[in-house]
Formats: structure tokens, sequence, C-alpha cells
């Protein structure tokens, strides 16, 4: 699936495709047209410090969960472009408020990592009326094809693409089933952005079982889809280290679903409920008439804000008799969702130089500094000694030999 990234990489080391993302909102009374950035890979790594590349990695490695996040100069490239977008980041934390529960839910339910919900902040910066330029829509970004084989309605009363309980279930089946098929999630991700067959072809003309190997032979905009869901996986946990502040957004409220079994137009229930025809169709982007479709067959789901008694009797009473006359209420007030507790510091390994015990003495390593397009495998062969013995002394840079290291990193030598 050709997916839709949302933000701008630094112009002086990357190549940018612009690309029309229309934004629909049910209430506008025309289509709102948003330009936005189909981000392709930088051309060159980030220059990294040993000094930045040692906390980076060591914070990316104390999230780390199920999914592997590497650090390497195509990771900080991202995570450059992302802490220099303080605001929209900022925004993105509010949002989570609201999504990230549905997509935790629909991934819990289905077996996939919690921590891959931080994609759909690739994908469409949260957003479910984006629009790529190829056609694929929702938080998700599914396009029609893929939405149909994993459930997903396109009628001219719904998009379910645009719901975002239903495309998270669809994601996390999607996700899944590339997981099955190859084993390794950052090459599920990347299926995710490029579909399966692309991923499968470059493995066969590989034969390794890696992003990290195959990725130049994918297309441009995956080869960045990887490193930047990382760097947002990093970005999410530790803003407020580079005073990214989260932003209270209007999602940010207690919700609750009831269903129906019969059409009813989003304003009766807003005017039922004393809240702006905007706001309701917001918690409910897939209907495209700002009608509801329910059937007997099918019922269908509105969300609605939390409500008191007196409320809930006269919407349902409003949607019971749809010719019924709705009282005037006062403006509702939503119920706010408490704003998660500030996380506990998060205490970074301390990286000590390693040893090696060889014929029972022990050797103090020598330092390599590292030139560009070095590995761990091509430097172990320089000194003569095993990878896996290079890797032991090095655990701090990873456990793929193959991986071209950033220039000036010190590596442990097992030699006095």
């Amino acid at each position: 699936m050709k997916k839709l990234f949302s933000f701008i990489i630094c112009a002086l080391f990357i190549q940018i495709v612009k690309a029309d993302i229309k934004i629909e909102f049910a209430t506008a009374p025309a289509d709102l047209i948003q330009q936005d950035t189909n981000v392709l890979l930088p051309a060159i790594q980030a220059p990294v410090s040993i000094y930045q590349n040692n906390i980076f990695k060591r914070r990316l490695d104390s999230i780390q969960q199920e999914v592997p996040l590497d650090y390497n100069g195509y990771v900080q490239a991202y995570i450059d472009n992302y802490m220099r977008r303080r605001d929209e980041m900022g925004r993105m934390l509010g949002l989570a408020r609201y999504y990230f529960p549905i997509y935790e839910k629909a991934f819990r339910d289905a077996g996939i990592p919690d921590e891959i919900k931080y994609l759909s902040i690739v994908e469409s910066a949260l957003n479910p009326n984006a629009i790529s330029r190829v056609g694929a829509a929702g938080p998700w970004q599914f396009m029609s094809e893929t939405a149909k084989i994993y459930g997903l309605a396109m009628t001219d009363y719904v998009d379910d693409r645009r719901d975002p309980v239903q495309a998270s279930v669809a994601a996390a089946a999607y996700l899944k089933d590339a997981y099955l098929q190859f084993g390794d999630w950052l090459l599920a991700i990347a299926s995710y952005n490029c579909g399966k067959s692309n991923v499968l072809h470059a493995l066969e003309q590989t034969g390794t079982h890696d992003f990290w190997s195959i990725r130049e032979l994918l297309p441009a905009e995956t080869r960045g889809y990887v490193p930047a869901f990382i760097a947002i996986n990093y970005v999410m946990k530790y803003h407020k280290y580079h005073y990214i502040v989260p932003q209270t957004g209007n999602l940010a409220i207690v919700t609750d679903t009831i269903m129906v079994n019969k059409f009813v137009s989003l304003s009766r229930v807003a005017q039922a409920l004393g809240m702006p025809l905007k706001d309701i169709c917001v918690l409910n982007p897939s209907y495209r008439q700002q009608l509801v479709n329910g059937t007997a067959a099918v019922p269908r789901r509105i969300v609605i804000p939390t409500i008191d008694k007196e409320r809930d009797k006269i919407l349902r009473g409003a949607i019971t008799d749809l010719n019924a006359p709705i009282p005037v209420l006062r403006p509702i007030q939503y119920v706010a969702i408490v704003p998660p507790p500030p996380p506990m510091p998060v205490r970074q390994p301390i990286i000590a130089a390693q040893q090696a015990v060889v014929g029972g003495k022990v050797i103090t390593p020598a330092i390599h500094t590292t030139k560009r397009g070095e590995t761990l495998l091509s430097i172990a062969a320089l000194y003569g000694v095993k990878v896996e013995q290079l890797m032991q002394w090095n655990k701090a840079l990873g456990n793929n030999a193959t991986l071209p290291l950033m220039p000036g990193l010190a590596v442990n030598i097992g030699r006095g």
C-alpha cells in the first residue's frame, strides 16, 4: 500500500516529492485542500557525534520491546526533523489521548506489539480524513482494494477506512498476516507501505532476512518509512527532553457508543445532544453524507460524548421517532480524558568498556574509530577477529553485522 508520510525532512539532505492531500470534513460546504508532503528517503545519513549516538541509541534500546528499534543516521535524520516540528508533535501527543486507546485495544486483541500504534502518525498524522495523492484514506491509509480484502466497506454512505475503530482492526489484521509471512516486524511494517510482494522480491534478490539488508532494493518512500517509524517512537517517548509539550485537542473527551438500526442524520443526533454538528462529525468521520445508514440487518455505530440520563433519554427518543420535536438544550459539557501520569524517569544503562577472556587472560580492548561504510563484519575482518566476538565486545552497536555504522564511533577490539 502506498502511504502518506506527514512530515518534512530537512531540505539540506533529502529529496522531496510534493503531493496533494485532500481533507474532507462532513460539515464543510466544499472539499478543503491541504498541501502536504510525501517524503522520500534522506540521500545521506544525518551526521551523528559519538555522544549523540550513545544517548539516542541507549534511549531507543531502553524502550525497545518486541519491535527492533535500530539506530543509525537514517533514524537520526527523522528524529532531528520531528524534534524541530515541536508544535506538530505536541498536537500529535494531544490527539493520541483519544486515538491511541482505540489502536491499543485493536492491537492487543490481534496480538500486535503495542508500539506499532505510532505508525499511524507516520501514515496520517492521526487524521482520519487524510487522503493521499494515490487515494489511500483514513488514519491507517488503506487503498480501496486492500481495504476490501480486510473487510472495510466503502459505499455512498460510509467509508470504513476513516473509522478509527474498524480501520485499526483491519491494520492489525494486515500486520499480523505480514508478520506471519516474514517473521520480522520491521519487514512487516515495510510491507505495510510498499506491499508484501515488493518486500518478498527484495528478500529473494539478496538472500537476507532483515530490513536494512534489503533497504536499497525497496521503493524510495519505503526506505525512509521504517526509519521514520523508529524515530516517531523515540519522539513520543522522549518528547519532554526536547521541549515538546502535549497540546489539548478538541478530541480529548470521554466517549460512548450507541447502535442504530435505521437511517439517522448526524444533525439530528447533534441537536438531541446539544452539541455542534462539526463535533459529532469529527467523532464519526466515516459517514460521507452526515447520514448514519443503519438497518435492522446491519446496525451502525455512532460515537457520542459521555452524557447524563436526561440527554440519553432525549437522544433515544429523537432516534426512535425521527419526526418528534427535540427540546432546546443547554450546550453540552464534555468530560475530558484525564491526562496520563508523567512517565517515570528512564534509567539509562551504563555502557562500560567490554573485556574478553582469551586463554584465561583478561584482554582490555583497543579502540577502532569507524569510517563511512564500515560494518562490524568488515571491522572484524580487518583485525582478524570473529564477528561474534566483536559483537559481544560492542553490544551497544547492535546485533546487525552488515549494517553500516556511523563514522566516528568507537569500536572495542579485543586486543591489548
